[in-house]
């Protein structure tokens, strides 16, 4: 026996007890005293200066901590972020969390070396990759280097033009959208009898209609099976994805506390969301390399999973990446498309500008082509002013993977480099940065404050480079931006063809002071209740 289990083998409980306080005593010193110093001498070295700091009142920065969470478990990061940079006088500044530096930042120069620039020094890291593992596993969103070059490779032939153009897997659930609507919510069921006419005016949170549409559409396009949630009021999977993604964010945001949160709802839903894509994976593996270059070729049922597969037969590989993209494919499009609904309500004249170019391009009933889509300039900035005000990732982090710098926000002046020492987290947010006045013209004739929903200024005004990032940008923009795109202005096309009137009923509920829900993508807080109004032609449609 070695020395080590000759000496556990001795230990006794009292013994253990008496050394706890000890070993806590010198962990306390090591994290209030000894690595903060270390730290201190080590980021003197480093070229460049210090951003503010930001002063905290209790031990470890336990205040800050706290009000972050807090913030987030109220729909309210934006308030607290811009009181933070308030507070501080500047873009950029620095705080000391459980003895640990953490930059905060919404320069956008600051910004674009972390996604570009300086690409190479900064990455998702080790820690954000263990407390993301048990959702997205060693997926693209998770990994930096070698595996995130590898999954990029992977995922990028399947949202190539013709695929991304390919529009059919889209119209069948519109179909089944617009019986949703005008039954006020979810079917009972595929076959469920509804009368479109009588639908008009009828309120509808269709924001939860989105989810259910985009999960739909997103798992037939990467699975060749959708869930059928439209169809299904209380669906299994779509409950425990929209769990499994809220206590995620709580462990994201908890940072060293992560461990306090409770994960009994999170392993619940991971077991119901692994069964179903397991199933489907399941089915896929059976299939011989050459029945599926065959699916391929004839590109009858050929999904994402049968192209990965063709790739390889790795469960863990297909697993991990079907569930990140599944993820993105569903949650950006569902929040876009509940946001732009949200504006519309509240600006009819936007809709109407919109109805018409609509009408103007594919008229009432033709389903639009790809090329539509991307030829009407005032849909295109309803998208592009959607995504200003509401990005879809609203903040973000990354860390440094070596002493490096950030291009400004350091010293006196706030314009000298800023030091960062290898390993300190880099938090982001594209929604402060988007809504800074200071990024835009003076308001005017043709352009409206920065927080006033206005496509028309996309007419007059284009954001410089940089300065709108809402699928992030660099090596790692969002492979799924084209795709996210094209899915919301489809559906965008057939709801005003269809409609030609929204009623915002969201005055009750938010006084007009949406609530911002940022989980992983930012979606309302408070659902969309609206009320939608057919055009007099497709009344007494059943």
């Amino acid at each position: 026996m070695g020395l080590i289990e000759t000496f556990i083998g001795h230990i006794s409980p009292k013994i253990v007890l008496a050394l706890v306080p000890g070993l806590f005593l010198a962990w306390l010193l090591n994290t209030l005293i000894i690595k903060p110093a270390w730290q201190e001498i080590k980021l003197a070295r480093l070229p460049g200066a210090r951003a503010p700091r930001m002063s905290t009142k209790l031990p470890f920065g336990l205040d800050f901590l706290w009000t972050s969470v807090r913030a987030s478990m109220k729909y309210k990061n934006l308030d607290f972020w811009r009181e933070s940079f308030k507070k501080v006088g500047s873009n950029t500044f620095e705080a000391r969390l459980f003895g640990r530096n953490i930059i905060f930042t919404i320069d956008h120069e600051n910004i674009k070396a972390i996604l570009a620039t300086q690409f190479h020094d900064y990455g998702k890291g080790e820690t954000f990759h263990n407390e993301w593992k048990d959702f997205l596993g060693d997926s693209i969103f998770t990994t930096d280097g070698t595996l995130w070059h590898s999954s990029r490779q992977l995922i990028r032939p399947q949202f190539i033009k013709d695929r991304v153009s390919d529009l059919h897997v889209f119209e069948r659930h519109m179909q089944i959208l617009f019986r949703a609507i005008a039954n006020g919510g979810p079917l009972h069921g595929e076959d469920q009898p509804v009368d479109l006419g009588a639908g008009n005016g009828r309120p509808v949170d269709i924001s939860d209609l989105f989810f259910r549409y985009t999960l739909d559409a997103s798992t037939e396009f990467l699975l060749g099976k959708d869930v059928k949630s439209l169809s299904t009021p209380v669906q299994d999977f779509a409950e425990a994805f929209g769990e499994v993604q809220r206590v995620q964010s709580l462990i994201a945001r908890a940072g060293p506390l992560n461990r306090l949160v409770s994960r009994k709802t999170f392993w619940e839903g991971m077991r119901v969301i692994n069964s179903f894509i397991d199933t489907i994976i399941d089915r896929a593996l059976q299939l011989s390399d050459e029945e599926l270059a065959t699916k391929s070729k004839n590109d009858v049922g050929y999904t994402f999973l049968h192209a990965l597969a063709g790739y390889t037969r790795d469960r863990t590989v297909l697993h991990d990446q079907l569930i990140a993209v599944l993820l993105a494919g569903r949650d950006t499009t569902a929040c876009t498309l509940s946001w732009t609904i949200y504006e519309l309500a509240r600006h009819p004249e936007c809709l109407a500008k919109l109805r018409a170019e609509i009408l103007s391009v594919v008229g009432p009933d033709r389903c639009p082509t790809y090329e539509d889509l991307k030829s009407m300039k005032y849909l295109q900035n309803v998208m592009n002013e959607t995504l200003r005000l509401y990005p879809v990732v609203p903040f973000n982090v990354r860390l440094a993977l070596k002493d490096t710098t950030l291009p400004r926000g350091g010293g006196p002046t706030g314009l000298e480099p800023v030091k960062v020492l290898k390993n300190t987290p880099i938090a982001y947010s594209t929604i402060c940065m988007q809504r800074r006045p200071d990024l835009y013209p003076p308001v005017g004739p043709n352009f409206p404050p920065v927080e006033v929903f206005s496509p028309d200024r996309w007419f007059h005004w284009q954001p410089k480079p940089w300065q709108y990032i809402p699928f992030n940008g660099g090596p790692r923009i969002c492979i799924g931006q084209q795709f996210a795109l094209t899915e919301m202005a489809y559906v965008l096309t057939r709801l005003f063809q269809r409609y030609e009137r929204v009623e915002s009923l969201m005055g009750p509920i938010d006084g007009g002071n949406p609530k911002l829900r940022a989980e992983v993508v930012l979606q309302p807080g408070d659902g969309v209740k609206v009320a939608f109004w057919q055009a007099n032609r497709a009344q007494g449609e059943k």
